[in-house]
Protein backbone atom coordinates (compact mmCIF):
# COMPACT_ATOMS: atom_id res chain seq x y z
CA UNK A 1 0.00 0.00 0.00
CA UNK A 2 2.86 2.31 0.83
CA UNK A 3 4.18 2.51 -2.71
CA UNK A 4 0.83 3.24 -4.35
CA UNK A 5 -0.30 5.84 -1.86
CA UNK A 6 3.13 7.49 -1.88
CA UNK A 7 3.01 7.91 -5.65
CA UNK A 8 -0.48 9.44 -5.50
CA UNK A 9 0.45 11.86 -2.71
CA UNK A 10 3.70 12.87 -4.41
CA UNK A 11 1.96 13.71 -7.67
CA UNK A 12 -0.78 15.48 -5.77
CA UNK A 13 1.86 17.62 -4.05
CA UNK A 14 3.23 18.56 -7.46
CA UNK A 15 -0.22 19.51 -8.76
CA UNK A 16 -0.94 21.58 -5.65
CA UNK A 17 2.39 23.37 -6.07
CA UNK A 18 1.45 24.21 -9.67
CA UNK A 19 -1.95 25.43 -8.49
CA UNK A 20 -0.42 28.23 -6.40
CA UNK A 21 0.05 30.65 -9.32
CA UNK A 22 -3.49 29.85 -10.47
CA UNK A 23 -4.85 30.61 -7.02
CA UNK A 24 -2.92 33.88 -6.82
CA UNK A 25 -3.52 35.17 -10.35
CA UNK A 26 -6.93 33.80 -11.30
CA UNK A 27 -8.75 33.49 -7.98
CA UNK A 28 -7.08 36.54 -6.40
CA UNK A 29 -6.00 34.61 -3.32
CA UNK A 30 -3.42 36.54 -1.30
CA UNK A 31 0.08 35.12 -1.77
CA UNK A 32 0.60 34.56 1.93
CA UNK A 33 -2.60 32.52 2.25
CA UNK A 34 -1.80 30.41 -0.82
CA UNK A 35 1.71 29.64 0.41
CA UNK A 36 0.48 28.94 3.96
CA UNK A 37 -2.10 26.41 2.77
CA UNK A 38 0.52 24.83 0.53
CA UNK A 39 3.03 24.64 3.39
CA UNK A 40 0.49 22.99 5.70
CA UNK A 41 -0.50 20.55 2.98
CA UNK A 42 3.17 19.80 2.25
CA UNK A 43 3.83 19.03 5.91
CA UNK A 44 0.81 16.73 6.02
CA UNK A 45 1.94 14.95 2.84
CA UNK A 46 5.47 14.43 4.19
CA UNK A 47 4.06 13.14 7.50
CA UNK A 48 1.66 10.84 5.64
CA UNK A 49 4.51 9.48 3.52
CA UNK A 50 6.62 8.83 6.61
CA UNK A 51 3.78 7.12 8.49
CA UNK A 52 2.10 5.35 5.57
CA UNK A 53 2.52 1.87 7.08
CA UNK A 54 0.37 2.94 10.03
CA UNK A 55 -3.30 3.95 10.10
CA UNK A 56 -2.20 7.48 11.03
CA UNK A 57 -0.43 7.85 7.69
CA UNK A 58 -3.51 6.73 5.78
CA UNK A 59 -5.70 9.21 7.68
CA UNK A 60 -3.22 12.02 7.05
CA UNK A 61 -3.51 11.17 3.36
CA UNK A 62 -7.29 11.47 3.61
CA UNK A 63 -6.81 14.82 5.34
CA UNK A 64 -4.81 15.99 2.33
CA UNK A 65 -7.70 14.91 0.09
CA UNK A 66 -10.14 16.96 2.18
CA UNK A 67 -7.88 20.02 2.05
CA UNK A 68 -7.62 19.69 -1.72
CA UNK A 69 -11.41 19.49 -2.01
CA UNK A 70 -11.86 22.49 0.30
CA UNK A 71 -9.33 24.44 -1.80
CA UNK A 72 -11.63 23.98 -4.76
CA UNK A 73 -14.14 26.27 -3.02
CA UNK A 74 -11.72 29.14 -3.55
CA UNK A 75 -10.22 27.90 -6.84
CA UNK A 76 -13.10 26.11 -8.62
CA UNK A 77 -10.88 24.54 -11.28
CA UNK A 78 -9.24 22.42 -8.58
CA UNK A 79 -12.42 20.43 -7.96
CA UNK A 80 -11.75 18.16 -10.94
CA UNK A 81 -8.17 17.48 -9.88
CA UNK A 82 -9.17 17.03 -6.24
CA UNK A 83 -11.80 14.45 -7.18
CA UNK A 84 -9.37 12.62 -9.47
CA UNK A 85 -6.72 12.44 -6.75
CA UNK A 86 -9.26 11.41 -4.12
CA UNK A 87 -10.33 8.56 -6.41
CA UNK A 88 -6.72 7.57 -7.05
CA UNK A 89 -5.96 7.66 -3.33
CA UNK A 90 -9.01 5.51 -2.57
CA UNK A 91 -7.90 2.98 -5.21
CA UNK A 92 -4.32 3.03 -3.91
CA UNK A 93 -5.43 2.34 -0.34
CA UNK A 94 -7.88 -0.37 -1.34
CA UNK A 95 -5.62 -2.18 -3.81
CA UNK A 96 -2.58 -1.66 -1.62
CA UNK A 97 -4.28 -3.42 1.28
CA UNK A 98 -5.15 -6.34 -1.00
CA UNK A 99 -1.54 -6.61 -2.15
CA UNK A 100 -0.33 -6.47 1.45
CA UNK A 101 -2.75 -9.26 2.42
CA UNK A 102 -1.61 -11.43 -0.47
CA UNK A 103 2.04 -10.85 0.43
CA UNK A 104 1.34 -11.79 4.05
CA UNK A 105 -0.43 -14.99 2.98
CA UNK A 106 2.44 -15.89 0.66
CA UNK A 107 5.00 -15.25 3.41
CA UNK A 108 3.02 -17.44 5.81
CA UNK A 109 2.87 -20.27 3.26
CA UNK A 110 6.59 -19.99 2.56
CA UNK A 111 7.35 -20.00 6.29
CA UNK A 112 5.15 -23.06 6.72
CA UNK A 113 6.87 -24.83 3.83
CA UNK A 114 10.29 -23.96 5.25
CA UNK A 115 9.28 -25.23 8.70
CA UNK A 116 8.00 -28.56 7.34
CA UNK A 117 10.31 -29.55 4.46
CA UNK A 118 9.01 -33.15 4.46
CA UNK A 119 5.83 -32.08 2.73
CA UNK A 120 7.67 -30.08 0.08
CA UNK A 121 6.06 -27.67 -2.26
CA UNK A 122 2.92 -28.17 -4.27
CA UNK A 123 4.98 -28.29 -7.46
CA UNK A 124 7.10 -31.12 -6.05
CA UNK A 125 4.04 -33.11 -4.98
CA UNK A 126 2.44 -32.56 -8.40
CA UNK A 127 5.63 -33.81 -10.06
CA UNK A 128 5.69 -36.85 -7.79
CA UNK A 129 2.05 -37.63 -8.57
CA UNK A 130 2.70 -37.30 -12.30
CA UNK A 131 5.72 -39.61 -12.05
CA UNK A 132 3.68 -42.26 -10.21
CA UNK A 133 0.92 -42.11 -12.81
CA UNK A 134 3.48 -42.35 -15.60
CA UNK A 135 5.01 -45.48 -14.00
CA UNK A 136 1.55 -47.05 -13.75
CA UNK A 137 0.93 -46.37 -17.43
CA UNK A 138 4.25 -47.95 -18.39
CA UNK A 139 3.55 -51.15 -16.39
CA UNK A 140 0.12 -51.69 -17.89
Amino acid sequence: MRVLTSVVLTFEWLVLALAIPVAINVAAVPESRAWTVFAITSILIVAALALMKTPVGVWLGWTVQVIALLSSIIVPTLVILALIFAGLYFAAVRLGRRVDDIKAQRAALEAQAAADPAEGTMAESDNATAAIEEEKDQHE
